[in-house]
């Protein structure tokens, strides 16, 4: 049981993935592809928790904390960079 629903929650975040990776490739303006770039990140840190649950590892784990912290520093480089602002203001 367990099996199906982390399966179901995995093609559930490829769909995502994939839809993110269209607005990253068509997004019209560069904050629209900011924000796919940032829901990837998110949809990685979700494919690490579910590998967690599925494997009994723990390490994935402490790969999604990793990630979802330089996710969020890039972003917020990147929307100062966009803003037009240096990095020390």
């Amino acid at each position: 049981m367990m099996t199906t629903t982390v399966l179901t929650y995995l093609a559930l975040l490829v769909a995502g993935s994939y839809l993110c990776l269209y607005r990253l490739a068509r997004g019209p303006t560069a904050p629209d592809r900011t924000v796919a770039i940032d829901i990837l990140g998110i949809n990685l840190v979700g494919f690490c928790a579910l590998l967690s649950i599925w494997t009994g590892e723990d390490f994935y784990l402490g790969v999604a904390l990793a990630w979802a912290l330089l996710s969020f520093l890039g972003t917020l480089a990147l929307a100062k960079y966009l803003e037009g602002k240096e990095f020390d203001e």
